[in-house]
């Protein structure tokens, strides 16, 4: 039988990540691959006691189907918990999506016809890239710097006539950085009457590890004007900070956007699943989401700082990065003469992976980085991996 596929279905690029993920869990093997909570991290013994305290009404409610645009109660307790945050959850309204892949894949279906082009950052999250492809858009990458997206660029690329510009902002997947201030207030001015949608993706804004770092992470959506706030759509998501299992991420989008991605969404997936939106409304109910984000981000930041003490022992001088202010990845940019391909079999030989860089680039060429992610990798692990990175790149020096 010969199949005959659509052209859409020709667009699509496979996730390196997602095919790395073998190595990941194998049990010989240190991975610095994937973008995950570690496992031993989960709160799942408060999730258990809650679980077992829900009704009988409560539980019929989790196993039936439910609204499109999200539980009721779920979507109250992220309402307030977004307006604590500064968040303008009254002037726009809010979806909650089966995790925010979703959301990206469902803002892609609306606006992107074949051949439109769509404005990305380079390096750029492979996810968001998979998805606007689908849906045969050229992608356009901008630079960034270790400040955000180098606003130059961006100036000529509007020029091009965008369907929208796609960003991650802070804790970037995979560049580590979190956009400063100021590069922000550029970027809005740049966009200001351009009328081009401006998707701020915000999987990890909650994981800063310092008050400096969480007063620069603040999101446009909290302090742009009110012209600038409806060119915004927002996507958070309990993945980073709950657990990706459940699935579950939303969009804050002017009501306009919500009306169209509520029909989207409809020929989809009908509903996210409800029972993990009773489990994280519960959970966001009890107060212990705050609690658990403090635990997580503690963790996270040990592990980075133990990271960044082994690339300080094993790691050539001319190894460069942007030291991360929170998120779950380092960008090291690779001594010049040193190949990341050859410097992957070498590395997986010896009992770790990383990821390389070409996968983030928007045309998924070789660029000269590689990402490792500190997440769910235990210190004594990570010292080892970084050992094995450092003794195959000296060799290739």
């Amino acid at each position: 039988m010969k199949y005959t596929f659509s052209e859409c279905v020709n667009s699509f690029r496979s996730s390196a990540i997602r095919d790395l993920m073998s190595l990941a869990t194998r049990n010989d093997i240190i991975s610095f691959a994937g973008g995950m909570p570690g496992n031993e991290l989960f709160p799942v013994e408060k999730l258990r006691i809650l679980t077992d305290n829900l009704t009988r009404t409560q539980w019929e409610e989790a196993l039936q189907y439910g609204a499109t645009g999200g539980n009721p109660g779920l979507l109250a307790e992220l309402k307030n918990w977004l307006k604590k945050r500064g968040f303008p959850v009254e002037t726009n309204e809010l979806i909650i999506t089966t995790g925010s892949l979703q959301a990206l894949n469902i803002i892609g279906k609306l606006f992107i016809n074949p051949n439109d082009v769509v404005l990305t950052e380079n390096p750029v999250f492979i996810g968001g890239v998979s998805a606007f492809l689908s849906y045969q858009a050229k992608i356009v990458g901008v630079d960034l710097d270790s400040d955000g997206i180098d606003i130059e660029q961006l100036k000529e690329a509007i020029k091009l006539n965008p369907k929208f510009l796609y960003i991650t902002p802070n804790f970037h997947n995979p560049a580590g950085l979190v956009y400063s201030r100021e590069r922000r207030e550029q970027l809005l001015e740049v966009m200001h009457g351009t009328e081009i949608p401006i998707i701020e993706d915000d999987a990890y804004g909650e994981l800063y590890f310092d008050e400096k770092s969480y007063q620069t992470s603040r999101p446009m959506k909290t302090w742009a004007d009110a012209e600038m706030d409806s060119q915004i759509l927002y996507t958070g998501s309990f993945s980073k900070i709950l657990g990706p299992g459940l699935r579950l991420a939303w969009a804050l989008v002017p009501k306009e956007i919500y009306d169209k991605m509520s029909i989207c969404k409809q020929s989809i997936d009908a509903c996210s699943p409800t029972i993990s939106q009773v489990i994280a409304q519960q959970f966001m109910a009890s107060g212990e989401i705050d609690k658990y984000i403090l635990e997580v981000r503690e963790i996270y930041r040990q592990r980075r700082d133990c990271m960044l003490a082994a690339i300080e022992k094993y790691l050539p001088k001319e190894v460069t990065f942007v030291k991360p202010q929170g998120g779950f990845y380092l960008w090291l940019k690779m001594p010049q003469g040193v190949d990341e391909e050859v410097l992957f079999k070498k590395v997986v030989e010896r009992g770790a992976v990383f990821v390389l860089g070409s996968v983030f680039h928007p045309n998924a060429e070789k660029n000269g980085y590689i990402r490792v992610s500190y997440c769910n990798t235990p210190e004594n692990q990570i010292e080892k991996g970084i050992k094995i990175i450092g003794e195959a790149l000296h060799e290739l020096l």
